[in-house]
């Protein structure tokens, strides 16, 4: 249990990969003006952090590594991601065609999000401070955490739509307003979240 606690809080809160690792900044300022696209987004980069997960993690384990090819592992998940992303985005396309255009050229830079990427990575490297020491990565910890990882990720793209939604019902002095104003929105946010990481589960 207190496993599952520490990937909780360190995907959601502590470790946050826009917050705290800066990945995926592009979709995060670019996505962030209204809270709908924000959170289609999120959920569409979820949605590919946990099968490119569910893909890449069984093929570096049982592939790559007892074949000695893991420094090919870049190369294999982006060509994977990038096939994920191709699916996803013929399924919103038909499914939801505003959200598709709402998201524009941000929906096919998910292949090259480096948050989904990141979270690939991640749970291949090592994840001792996360896990605890003794605690072995396995599929289901590998999926967990990608999945909780895209829940934060969503998190703070609803949170700057929010706040940016808010934002222009003020008039803001012309030398601040737009991405200026986003810049700080996007600090302020950032050093909100660093008081997560005190959070201590000993």
């Amino acid at each position: 249990m207190g496993t599952f606690i520490a990937i909780v809080l360190a995907a959601v809160l502590t470790n946050n990969f826009i917050t705290s690792k800066t990945y995926g900044i592009c979709p995060f300022l670019g996505v962030s003006k209204k809270t709908s696209s924000a959170a289609g987004m999120g959920i569409a980069v979820t949605l590919v952090m946990v099968i490119a997960t569910l893909v890449t993690y069984p093929i570096y384990t049982y592939v790559m590594v007892p074949l000695k090819i893991e420094f090919l592992e870049i190369i294999f998940f982006i060509f994977i991601i990038a096939s994920l992303v191709q699916m996803l985005e013929v399924i919103i396309k038909k499914i939801s065609p505003s959200l598709y255009g709402a998201m524009g050229i941000y929906l096919p830079l998910i292949t090259t999000n480096c948050a989904v990427l990141g979270v690939t990575e991640m749970v291949i490297g090592d994840m001792s401070k996360i896990l605890g020491e003794g605690v072995a990565m396995n599929m289901g910890w590998a999926i967990l955490y990608a999945l909780f990882a895209g829940l934060g990720f969503t998190l703070v793209m609803v949170i700057m739509s929010g706040m940016r939604e808010r934002l222009n019902c003020y008039k803001l002095p012309k030398a601040i307003a737009g991405f200026p104003i986003a810049m700080v929105t996007a600090s302020f946010i950032c050093m909100a979240f660093t008081v997560f990481s005190y959070i201590s589960l000993g």
